[in-house]
């Protein structure tokens, strides 16, 4: 049988299992016992009968016809029991066989409800064997039979089974009843023990999930036992990304440092080149990175207009790749983002290339809104990427296609910068095959 996956869903599986086989269980163990004294109190009650039958064989071994034909022992044996005296002095009964055919008896039983002390059968006055019985006509029957001292003979007396098996029909149905409702009370306590049970972990996600958000610094400790390791290792876990978050905002902003320089003699030493403006362009993204490098944070207040900014790249990309006879299309409706011009440029200019540099002969850029976000989506007719890959191709230098001057660092980019501004980036198949990348970015409130 397989598992369920959550913790919830096995808990619950293995309660149902448990209540099921504990149940039927319960069921028959009380039912033994419920058929055991009812079994006693009719045993208890044929042990009269039999001791006043007992009563009936003389001490020679002959019976004691006057007394058998008395009224009031007909009355207490009952009209519904069967009996026999076997004698040597001779026979009388009604309705049963001859009690020779009776196997040996076991062991013995009285009107106190219990086996006697000592062994042998039919120590004591009025003790007997139990047997079961099915006489002639079909009838089951239960009684006692008693084997007299001396060997004067045997007497019996039984009842119909269904003496014992009415009661017992009787007492099955509260306690089926009463099985069923204490199933329900244990499936109902053990909804609310779960619930209660998994708080903690429904919390420690929570928290997990601020985490992740910037709403909250660390994971409290306060947990239960059992997740009290969990918490320590996942503020571990939070403070060594912080510590590598740090390193790399410190690399980044040294490399920009140690570009700016250079870059600026660059420009003032074309002039009025042309090229000065990719010059500029640079040096201006290179002071962008830097100062957020030096703030660690985004600004989530920025307006860029999507369209020119899409359009500006693809026309950039389609002239590099003009050579190639490459198309790329752009379809962007008039909206407004929440992210840096730089920011947006960067982000749409590594999934606009990464797409121009794997396309056979078509790119094409779309974006429209829903809700708060903007959704961005650029395709191309390339060979695209097996799914299993998808989510390992947006790992900071990983390249799945050893072609090309690439380094394996533009969906990883885009990945990240999408994921500061609260978006995200999915990978999939285009129509007609190819990769399809959406990215969705907020919308700005201006």
């Amino acid at each position: 049988m397989r598992l369920p996956r959550s913790i919830h869903g096995r808990m619950l599986a293995l309660s149902v299992a448990t209540t099921l086989v504990a149940l039927p269980v319960a069921g028959f163990a009380i039912g033994g016992v419920l058929d055991h004294f009812v079994t006693r109190n009719i045993d208890a009650r044929l042990g009269d009968r039999l001791r006043l039958l007992r009563a009936v064989v003389r001490d020679d071994g002959t019976i004691d016809r006057v007394l058998l034909d008395r009224s009031d022992l007909a009355t207490a044996i009952g009209a519904d029991a069967v009996w026999r005296i076997d004698t040597p002095g001779g026979t009388v009964g009604a309705g049963m066989p001859p009690l020779a055919t009776l196997r040996a008896p076991g062991p013995p039983v009285g009107p106190d409800r219990g086996p006697p002390r000592g062994r042998g059968r039919g120590r004591g006055p009025g003790f007997g064997a139990p047997f079961d019985l099915t006489l002639p006509d079909a009838t089951r029957v239960h009684g006692l039979v008693l084997d007299l001292p001396e060997g004067r003979g045997r007497v019996a007396v039984a009842v119909p089974r269904r003496e014992i098996e009415q009661p017992l029909r009787g007492a099955m149905l509260p306690l089926l009843l009463t099985l069923v409702i204490v199933a329900l009370v244990l499936a109902v306590a053990t909804l609310v023990q779960l619930r209660i049970g998994l708080r903690p972990v429904r919390v420690l996600r929570d928290r997990v999930a601020a985490v992740r958000a910037g709403a909250a610094a660390d994971v409290p400790e306060d947990q239960p036992e059992e997740l009290l390791p969990l918490a320590v290792e996942l503020n571990a876990l939070v403070r060594d990304n912080a510590a590598a978050l740090a390193t790399a905002r410190g690399s980044a902003a040294n490399l920009a440092h140690a570009l700016k320089t250079p870059v600026a003699t660059l420009a003032i030493e074309l002039g009025d080149d042309p090229r000065g403006t990719q010059v500029a362009r640079i040096d201006a993204t290179i002071r962008h990175h830097l100062a957020r490098a030096r703030g660690g944070a985004v600004d989530r207040r920025a307006a860029t207009a999507l369209r020119p900014a899409v359009e500006g790249l693809v026309a950039v990309v389609a002239a590099l790749h003009r050579d190639r006879g490459l198309t790329v299309r752009a379809e962007v409706a008039a909206l407004s983002v929440a992210v840096d011009a730089a920011d947006l440029d960067e982000l749409a200019g590594n999934l606009i290339d990464n797409a121009a540099r794997h396309a056979r002969s078509a790119v094409r850029v779309t974006a429209v809104r829903d809700g708060g976000f903007a959704v961005l989506r650029v395709s191309d007719d390339g060979p695209g990427i097996a799914e299993v890959d998808r989510v390992r191709a947006t790992d900071p230098g990983v390249r799945l296609d050893e072609r090309g001057d690439g380094h394996g660092f533009g969906l990883a980019i885009v990945r990240d910068l999408a994921a500061l501004y609260g978006g995200r980036l999915v990978l999939g198949e285009a129509d007609g095959g190819g990769l399809v990348a959406t990215v969705t970015l907020p919308v700005s409130r201006a």
